[in-house]
């Protein structure tokens, strides 16, 4: 874009140059990124043309699939402040993760289930800082535009290369079958909620439950009772209908299949563009959650009783033998590392990247702590036990609540926009690798797509249990990104420069034998 000149003020053209010529650097920089992101032909990574003048407009995209297209403050150019950099960040991890919080402490019991939240806060805040500084550790190479898998490559060569491939898939195709177990999860409810509307029929599930208006339901205590889907009818016009409604709609056995004609040919779309628009249903989600939290609470109560190692009918003991269950869904809850370069390098004050990291993870674990403590603490025990908790905290309030059914809505409508942006960067990133190109073939695109696909409806079908999914995939991806590689690079970079020392080797070798334990817990417990 021409830029005028003022003859008459050499200080203001001096200046404005200089501005301008910051701000090209800093749009080539994103632009290249984006660019490592897609093939030549492809453009949905890159900023359109009406896009690259403007100083006013940054486009961030995390490869766990959120995007962002904030405005610079005014006192910068390309840059943003902190408060933009630390909402980013908080926006950025908060995911499916907090729906099993409640679960996970129940697991790990209360007290145990506290102090493991904060301490896998600061465990992995402590590995993310560590990433953000591997780009430094490494000499006389321009890593301006670096993501962490380059510098595993620059370290490890190709098999640094390829296994944070491998690792990075795991957490992309892991997400991707979470959501396809939560969306027909919430399809189903909200599909039994407005058939029942619709047609005036009260129904009441065969699953145990409190009374009142505020009812909450034990679904996991049904394996002396009919099938889950199944349901009692109280008044209907039609109970033929009825029963014909409730063959075709299980949560199991045909919603996971009704998805596909929806999702499948989404996935098969060039460009995903245009369902970033949508993110901000994720910050809005997570805000209802926290609200819903809050109402639920407040009618509730609270039910506590501290048995420190001991259970009884209806409470679980404060430390429990099963808390690897928990690290393990926080490791991805908590997971940031594959993409924290990317949304600091855009932060206004680069001297401020700790402390916005800092700031935000620890407004993460405060949400996290939040929701699943209070979760946890307002679980009616008696009558119902605490180990009635379910994976998805959801589950435990009946499909015709009406909170529980906006929420459901909500995240269902964020789920179906996020998920075709996960796909597409599972494309771009695995066959890109083997043939060069994010978009080969229809043919390539859609095998990888229908495996994609297959897994998430094998696991809604077989295994609906996103707590267990959670944690094995985040144990998994977590030991390279969030254990490993961060505590390798940094042990070789002090050893080349000669300033190893006996505490630090040991220390972050008790960091990769943590990982590393975590991992083989999932297979144990």
């Amino acid at each position: 874009r021409p830029f005028h000149v003022e003859p008459t003020n050499i200080v203001s053209v001096n200046d404005d140059m200089q501005r301008v010529t910051d701000e090209a650097s800093a749009m080539n920089k994103r632009i290249h990124y984006y660019s490592r992101l897609t093939s030549p032909a492809d453009r949905a990574l890159i900023a359109p043309d009406h896009v690259l003048p403007a100083p006013d407009e940054i486009y961030v995209y995390s490869p766990l699939g959120t995007a962002f297209k904030v405005n610079s403050c005014a006192d910068g150019y390309g840059k943003n402040s902190s408060i933009v950099t630390i909402f980013m960040i908080w926006n950025t991890m908060m995911g499916t993760s907090i729906l099993s919080i409640p679960w996970g402490i129940k697991q790990a019991g209360f007290t145990s289930g506290i102090i493991l939240i904060i301490l896998m806060g600061i465990l992995t805040l402590y590995c993310c800082y560590r990433v953000v500084k591997s780009r430094k550790t490494i000499p006389l190479i321009d890593t301006s535009n670096w993501e962490f898998p380059d510098v595993c490559k620059y370290y490890f060569g190709s098999f640094g290369q390829w296994s944070s491939l491998l690792f990075s898939m795991v957490s992309l195709v892991g997400a991707m079958v979470v959501y396809w177990v939560l969306m027909s999860n919430f399809l189903f409810n909200t599909g039994k909620f407005i058939y029942n509307f619709v047609h005036d029929i009260n129904v009441t599930d065969i699953v145990p439950g409190t009374n009142g208006s505020n009812k909450v339901i034990c679904p996991s205590a049904t394996s002396n009772y009919p099938p889950q889907n199944r349901s009692l009818m109280f008044s209907s016009h039609n109970n033929t209908s009825f029963e014909l409604f409730e063959e075709w709609w299980d949560k199991s056995q045909t919603v996971p299949f009704y998805l596909i004609a929806i999702l499948l040919p989404l996935l098969n779309l060039k460009s995903p563009s245009f369902f970033a628009k949508f993110n901000v249903l994720g910050t809005v989600s997570v805000v209802y959650l926290v609200f819903l939290v809050t109402v639920k609470a407040a009618h509730l109560g609270i039910h506590l009783e501290y048995n420190w190692f001991t259970e009884n009918e209806f409470f679980v003991p404060e430390f429990r033998i099963q808390f690897p269950q928990l690290t393990g869904v926080l490791t991805l809850a908590f997971f940031i590392h594959n993409c924290v370069i990317t949304l600091l390098q855009n932060n206004k004050n680069q001297e401020n990247n700790v402390r916005d990291l800092s700031v935000a993870y620890f407004l993460v674990g405060l949400t996290y702590l939040y929701v699943g403590v209070i979760i946890f603490a307002s679980f009616p025990s008696p009558p119902l036990s605490k180990e009635c908790i379910e994976q998805n905290f959801l589950d435990n309030f009946p499909s015709d609540d009406i909170m529980s059914f906006i929420a459901r809505i909500f995240l269902l409508f964020q789920m179906m926009t996020v998920y075709p942006l996960l796909g597409y960067l599972a494309r771009v990133q695995l066959l890109r690798q083997f043939f060069g190109n994010a978009y080969p073939s229809i043919f390539h695109v859609l095998i990888l797509n229908v495996v994609i696909v297959g897994a998430g409806v094998a696991m809604a079908r077989f295994y609906p249990n996103i707590g267990g999914i959670i944690r094995y995939s985040g144990a998994t991806c977590g030991l390279a990104f969030v254990f490993v590689y961060p505590s390798l690079i940094y042990v070789i970079s002090l050893h080349r420069a000669g300033q190893l020392t006996w505490p630090a080797l040991i220390t972050h070798i008790f960091i990769i034998l943590l990982g590393l334990a975590n991992l083989i817990a999932q297979f144990l417990l």
